[in-house]
């Protein structure tokens, strides 16, 4: 799916809003700057967030709670230096009773969750193009094919 603005990456994330429920686990891979918090910015406004959406970058997580329709971690793990620090975050524990939005999925070496919608966001000439890998939890939730 090609992205040509900020405003349609916001728009697929309004999108896959229609379809996450707690328990779920979006993975966002791509570069810097690749579009990645824009996506979590228009899911998290969809459910409801009517405030910033910063990237959780340097804190690791962003917990919504109180201004959306579920629970949501937003979490980033591009600072992630060790993969003990996991244990730390307590993601399995979060997964309980929350969304979890993970930017830098790869920082987890072979621990995300085989159920995890994986979406991929890279250069397109102006814009960005998205792409995902659909696990059978996701079939007929993802909107993006």
């Amino acid at each position: 799916m090609r992205l040509d603005t900020v405003a349609a990456t916001e728009a697929a994330g309004a999108a896959l809003a229609k379809h996450v429920r707690i328990g779920d686990v979006v993975a966002l891979s791509g570069d810097l700057g690749a579009g990645k918090t824009s996506l979590v910015r228009g899911l998290l406004h969809a459910l409801g967030l009517d405030g910033d959406v910063p990237s959780p970058s340097f804190g690791l997580v962003i917990l919504y709670e109180d201004d959306v329709s579920i629970p949501v971690w937003h979490v980033d793990l591009y600072r992630l230096e060790a993969l003990e620090e996991l244990d730390e975050l307590a993601l399995d524990e979060a997964r309980d009773e929350h969304l979890l939005l993970i930017e830098w999925p790869e920082r987890m070496g072979g621990q995300l969750w085989k159920d995890a919608l994986h979406l991929y966001l890279e250069p397109d000439g102006e814009g960005r193009r998205l792409t995902a890998t659909v696990p059978p939890s996701w079939e007929g939730r993802c909107p993006f094919r």
